[in-house]
């Protein structure tokens, strides 16, 4: 990146304080930035580390006075600093432009305009892919399975038969969508696999990290909503829903057939039984399981998961059981002497 401060104020929608030629070459942390880096300040608490360090600019907002560097002011700095951040990442992210020889590419492949593909990669028939979308190395995309516009699948990441997947979209390394669910039917000592036939469909504007696994459904389809956010490691089961703008932290589980509502949070750890159902704006603290259906708003904690304010007063009373017990035993051994 090489942009000055000028350009960069434009790029944030910012107000400029000085220094409009500044050259900015990078981003960086307040603790250890560089000349030519660009970092950004919330609040007063970190004025005083902004003027000690070496970084040539700072992203502040508007009550921020009294600076010695130029600057840019926003309403929110945070957020203007991640429109750098992006351009960062985008310039970082190395691919192999066009189809690369060495993709095996099976029948019927639809491709939009300037789509990408690498190395070693294998697409199934009759796969349609957006345009401005990007298949990293080492990719298996299934049969009939579609991908939108100005995505970006990175290594590794398998794709099954069948799955539709919307525009905008990241899939990071090691994640496989589309895999069987685990249905099984007991017949004696034995358990009798249920095919999965089903599939898996997932929004736009979804970010899935590393070492997901997400299952097909069993007839109908596994969803994921738009705008979901979904962390490594995260396991989402067949015929699972999972609704808008819900963010699902590492570690994270849901088992078969469950449906979450919009803009929830499950931390991590927490999860659901099956066959449930939750609410929107639900919010599950870490380690929360859920047994249970939970109605729209609600902030959940604990095994079983039941409202967070029970949950810490139950903590509390556990911290006091150990006097509890020796009370009690003392009340009883004070019974005992009155009885005789």
């Amino acid at each position: 990146m090489k942009l000055t401060l000028q350009e960069i104020t434009k790029i944030i929608d910012g107000k400029l304080n000085g220094g409009p030629d500044v050259i900015i070459t990078g981003a960086g942390d307040i603790d250890s930035a560089l000349p030519g880096q660009i970092i950004f300040i919330k609040n007063k608490e970190y004025l005083e580390k902004a003027q000690k360090s070496l970084a040539s600019a700072v992203i502040s907002p508007p009550e921020i006075t009294g600076l010695n560097k130029p600057s840019v002011t926003v309403a929110h700095p945070y957020l203007a600093f991640t429109k750098i951040l992006n351009i960062i990442y985008l310039e970082n992210r190395t691919y192999f432009k066009g189809i690369h020889p060495a993709a095996i590419i099976g029948k019927n492949l639809q491709l939009g305009k300037n789509v990408s593909i690498g190395p070693y990669t294998v697409i199934g028939d009759n796969v349609r892919i957006g345009d401005d979308t990007i298949i990293a190395s080492t990719v298996f995309i299934g049969d009939n399975t579609v991908i939108g516009k100005t995505g970006f699948v990175y290594p590794n990441v398998s794709i099954r038969e069948n799955v539709v997947i919307g525009n905008n979209i990241i899939i990071h390394c090691g994640t496989v969508i589309g895999g069987d669910g685990c249905g099984f039917i007991p017949q004696g000592e034995q358990y009798i696999k249920v095919p999965q036939i089903g599939n898996v469909v997932i929004g736009d504007d979804v970010e899935i990290g590393s070492n997901v696994a997400i299952d097909r459904g069993t007839i109908k389809s596994t969803i994921i909503g738009s705008g979901t956010k979904i962390d490594n490691l995260v396991h989402i089961a067949h015929n699972v829903s999972i609704g808008e703008n819900s963010m699902l932290l590492a570690h994270s589980t849901f088992a078969g057939s469950t449906k979450i509502g919009k803009h929830a949070i499950f931390s991590g750890q927490s999860g659901a039984i099956d066959n449930l159902k939750i609410g929107d704006n639900v919010i599950a603290a870490s380690r929360a399981a859920i047994l249970n259906d939970i109605p729209d708003n609600s902030v959940v904690w604990g095994i079983p998961a039941i409202p967070i304010n029970e949950q810490k007063k139950i903590i509390v009373s556990l911290r006091k059981l150990p006097d509890l017990i020796r009370e009690v035993k003392e009340l009883k051994k004070k019974l005992d002497e009155l009885q005789k």
